[in-house]
């Protein structure tokens, strides 16, 4: 079932939880999270990042993505992950998508508030919902590569929460990404995560959804820290991305060295990346979480 993101955050609120949101990079990837999300009857975002363009075009796997949400069992928003020129923020509007992000965060304030207010505007004519973003979370912000950026890199720019309620109150945002200790990719050393920059934007804007983007990685503690602060969408690729590639280690080495096929390969990726989905969605619904 197809819905917005407005109308997946509305359901993460009522609940204090938050929503997976998981980047669709091929078709096994996309497979996986929409079949993780129907074994466990749990609403799920499905994105497409700018920037992974290269590997598959948005017009290629769009339409397949948008597809599969209205097909699927559960509650299923199409996102545009890190939006980066409002031409790419049309394309994902003209396909449908549900939801998109405006990234501005490294351009000056007012560039980025002015490109977020264009966008909050394109995407009034198709009802879609807007996230944007303030602040930097270093090094690897574009999403791009394995390894993310040390705790102690100078070149994160935390979200002043007095600036996120302008921006908020200026744009008409739906739910704001905040920079408050994530990284994206592969953590290189133990993040040090400031929630009260969650709790204190929540408090200044009026309660918006705030996003969590570098969520992989994250230990389940500062999950549970982290949407009780109000955090409501978790994006979540590269410990995915990873357990798809081990498992297409693992059935090399299992091979010996005998033939190989390539549909045995993206089956074991897809298998792994759907129970790694899984556990991550459980973890962001709070099942099992202590009282």
């Amino acid at each position: 079932m197809l819905i917005t993101l407005k109308e997946i955050l509305d359901i993460a609120e009522e609940k204090r939880i938050a929503i997976g949101s998981f980047n669709a990079t091929c078709l096994e990837s996309l497979e996986a999270e929409i079949s993780a999300a129907e074994e466990l009857s749990l609403p799920v975002i499905i994105q497409f990042a700018q920037c992974h363009e290269p590997w598959i075009p948005i017009k290629t796997i769009g339409p397949i993505m948008m597809d599969m949400a209205e097909k699927a069992a559960v509650p299923v928003c199409v996102h545009l992950d890190h939006g980066e020129t409002l031409d790419y923020i049309q394309t994902a509007l003209d396909l449908g998508f549900t939801g998109i992000m405006y990234d501005g965060s490294t351009l000056p304030y007012e560039e980025n508030l002015e490109n977020t207010k264009k966008a909050v505007e394109m995407a009034k004519k198709t009802s879609a919902s807007v996230e944007a973003e303030l602040g930097s979370m270093g090094k690897r912000e574009s999403g791009l590569g394995d390894e993310g950026a040390g705790a102690d890199d100078d070149t994160k720019i935390y979200t002043d929460p007095d600036q996120a309620a302008l921006f908020v109150s200026d744009t008409g945002i739906d739910a704001l990404a905040c920079s408050f200790g994530t990284t994206h990719g592969i953590y290189l050393s133990e993040p040090r995560l400031d929630f009260n920059v969650v709790r204190n934007v929540r408090k200044k804007t009026g309660n918006i959804p705030v996003v969590m983007h570098g969520g992989s990685g994250v230990s389940r503690e500062d999950y549970y820290k982290a949407i009780e602060a109000g955090v409501r969408k978790i994006n979540y690729f590269t410990y995915m991305d990873k357990a798809g590639g081990s498992a297409v280690v693992d059935h090399l080495k299992e091979s010996g060295g005998g033939t190989v096929y390539f549909s045995s390969l993206f089956m074991a990726a897809r298998e792994a990346m759907k129970e790694n989905v899984k556990e991550a969605m459980s973890v962001f619904a709070l099942k099992n979480s202590p009282e």
